[in-house]
């Protein structure tokens, strides 16, 4: 674990706990495949720590007692190959979000914060989604996910070999105004619809909502919306791309 990195306002904690979730997302879903190999049940207790530097390890348990911080869940490796892998990646999900939970409010318990500032930090945690609803998706979350999917796919005209993408499908909301033209109102309009419309859509590999400024694909076989820059694939690339497959299930299907 760190040595001595000691958040001590409530921002901070926040951003410490964004941190350490990112990488943890990062481990379950876009690194899945190096996750899935490091977590060897022949190995001793294996535990998975998240950074707030957004990186992730797995590792043994700190020697310590009692530990610099809270320690996450202990041998999570033992049950990898025992259940199904989407099970035992939902499993360590809710283990990842009690830990997550856990330093943060030990590190709001060693400084001091009062009532006001521990529901505060509650609600600015309370609004991110977990690492269980990232990983799994929540019935509420597939809902939405699905309804966006019909409302694209009606709005697609031109090829069905292409992956779904929502910057391809809002062009003409983002395009730039001629220098010689007035600003139109009713484009600021749509992208305000635009905005409404996908606000709700939650990236599957960082958890964070849409973005009228960003580019966002679909994956062809889970259905999930991933920011490109967070699967690594452009518009321009995405253009070349028939079928597109998350990491996860890049790797899903690889694996015998």
């Amino acid at each position: 674990m760190e040595q001595g990195y000691n958040p001590r306002t409530v921002e901070e904690v926040f951003r410490d706990f964004k941190g350490r979730r990112t990488g943890l997302i990062k481990a379950l879903t876009t690194d899945v495949e190096d996750f899935f190999q490091q977590c060897d049940p022949e190995k001793e207790n294996l535990c998975l720590y998240g950074f707030p530097s957004e990186q992730w390890e797995v590792n043994l348990p700190a020697e310590e007692v009692p530990p610099e911080l809270p320690e996450p869940a202990l041998g999570i490796n033992f049950a990898r190959d025992g259940m199904q892998e989407k099970d035992w990646l939902s499993l360590v999900a809710v283990h990842s979000d009690a830990w997550l939970l856990s330093v943060a409010f030990y590190f709001g318990a060693r400084f001091g914060f009062d009532k006001a500032d521990r529901k505060r930090l509650f609600n600015m945690i309370n609004d991110v989604p977990t690492v269980f609803d990232v990983v799994t998706g929540s019935a509420k979350k597939q809902q939405k996910e699905k309804s966006l999917i019909s409302n694209n796919s009606s709005n697609k005209s031109k090829s069905n070999s292409k992956p779904r993408t929502i910057e391809s499908t809002q062009a003409k909301f983002s395009k730039p105004q001629p220098k010689d033209e007035e600003p139109n109102d009713d484009d600021d309009g749509l992208d305000e619809e635009d905005e409404d419309e996908h606000g709700e859509t939650l990236c599957g590999a960082c958890g964070e909502n849409y973005a009228s400024d960003e580019f966002w694909i679909c994956c062809d076989i889970c259905e999930k919306w991933f920011h490109g820059k967070c699967v690594k694939i452009t518009p321009a690339r995405a253009e070349h791309i028939k079928q597109y497959k998350c990491p996860s299930c890049s790797n899903k299907r690889a694996r015998p």
